[in-house]
């Protein structure tokens, strides 16, 4: 007789959910991949792997203030052990997300904004707040000896910006390569980028590196903005939203309660 594991096998429906989950995340893909040339021809900006700061007004916003915003990150890195790693505020990013050493403490999500966890960082917010077209803001906080493996973003209707705010002491060995060009973040100092050119990141050192990433609409002409708008709207639909939009309120309350307890310690 075969000795029982503790596991059950997922059930017919549960079988049927993940399969489906499959099905439409690799439609959405593919259907906005192929999408990608019209996109490019849409763009005011061009269609590069990384981009002059220049074209973007509000980066030198963030970096003329990253001192600010690193003041409020240290804050919050207080209750480290409290931040969510990536892979709890969202289980489609296993492929990449594989262990606790990837953090992230997020501020805006698809547009919306994060009241509990912008408490805890408000000028940071109200300064992502100004920027143009903000889908989805957080810290990063990536562990030591950690990598990324190469993946693409889904959608090139959306940009990607990191602004350096701890970057080890051998910043040459935390890099991160976007297609053919690679990038060693620098504290105070941003870059934007299209995450949907094949990326991958490194962080070969005993020391954490914590960037403010944030996303926003890529500035395109009238039938590029058309498009993202149907995007945007399928997406609201499917697991990849719903699911961290279920999680969220929990993770924000766990961080919100160890803030509190590391408070009333204080005070007594």
């Amino acid at each position: 007789m075969k000795a029982q594991s503790g596991l059950q096998a997922p059930g017919l429906y549960e079988r049927f959910t993940l399969a489906r989950r499959k099905r439409v995340k690799r439609f959405g893909k593919n259907f906005i991949r192929g999408m990608s040339d019209f996109i490019a021809r849409q763009s005011r900006v061009g269609d590069l792997p990384v981009y002059d700061n220049a074209d973007f007004p509000f980066v030198k916003m963030l970096e003329d203030n990253w001192q600010v915003i690193r003041g409020e990150l240290d804050e919050v890195l207080k209750h480290r052990e409290a931040i969510p790693s990536f892979l709890e505020v969202s289980k489609d990013q296993k492929k990449i997300a594989s262990d606790e050493r990837w953090r992230t403490f997020l501020l805006f999500g698809f547009g919306e904004r994060m009241e509990t966890n912008c408490k805890f960082a408000p000028k940071t917010a109200e300064m992502l707040s100004q920027v143009p077209g903000l889908q989805t803001a957080f810290f990063s906080i990536l562990g030591p000896n950690y990598h990324v493996p190469p993946h693409r973003g889904v959608s090139k209707t959306i940009m990607r910006s990191h602004v350096g705010l701890i970057v080890p002491k051998d910043r040459e060995n935390c890099t991160i390569r976007i297609e053919d060009q690679t990038v060693a973040w620098e504290e105070g100092k941003a870059f934007v980028f299209d995450d949907t050119y094949d990326h991958e990141v490194w962080n070969r050192t005993d020391e954490d590196r914590v960037v403010l990433l944030f996303d926003f609409n890529r500035p395109m002409k009238f039938w590029g903005q058309v498009l993202h708008k149907i995007f945007l709207a399928g997406l609201r639909l499917t697991a990849y939203y719903q699911e961290p939009k279920r999680n969220l309120p929990g993770l924000d309350a766990r961080f919100e309660a160890a803030v509190k307890r590391s408070q009333d310690i204080l005070e007594n």
